[in-house]
């Protein structure tokens, strides 16, 4: 049985990966839903479902976020980049290409995320430290690398 809000639909209008989008859905819907199920832009994974493990990191504004605990309603007006915006023209961003190189994924769930956050991090301070690291990528859980090859990643990034 549908209630009366999932009846409903609002008007929201964004810029998504640098083209303007205007959808029609439920006030209750989860950003991560209209990406993924509507817009067809699977990069955006779904895992926790709470905003801990940062698999479904978008950038809000350039500020990282987690679409999982966003309603679309709240993108009105914003631009939001998801992974498959980060790379241009057919060629991948430096940040997906020392991922590739320094072997910054494994089985690459939670790679689209890890990748967002380095980029909301590189693009505000261009040459962070060890400890801004960290800090950047506290709200992604990767259980498979360990960590190693994400931070010789980012390492190759911020030191060329």
């Amino acid at each position: 049985m549908e209630t009366k809000q999932q009846k409903e639909t609002v008007k929201v209008s964004f810029t998504l990966n640098g083209k303007p989008v205007f959808v029609h859905v439920s006030p209750v819907m989860r950003a991560v839903d209209l990406l993924r199920g509507e817009l067809k832009l699977t990069g955006t994974k779904i895992s926790c479902g709470i905003g801990r493990c940062g698999t479904c990191s978008v950038l809000l504004n350039g500020n990282l976020a987690v679409s999982c605990l966003l309603l679309v309603y709240q993108l009105e007006g914003m631009n939001i980049t998801t992974i498959e915006g980060v790379a241009s023209e057919g060629e991948l961003h430096p940040i997906q290409q020392a991922f590739l190189e320094e072997g910054g994924f494994q089985c690459g769930y939670c790679t689209p995320g890890m990748i967002l956050a380095v980029k909301a991090l590189v693009d505000a301070n261009p040459n962070p430290n060890q400890k801004e690291i960290e800090e950047a990528l506290a709200g992604n859980i990767c259980r498979c690398t360990g960590y190693g090859g994400i931070i010789r990643s980012i390492q190759r990034v911020v030191s060329p």
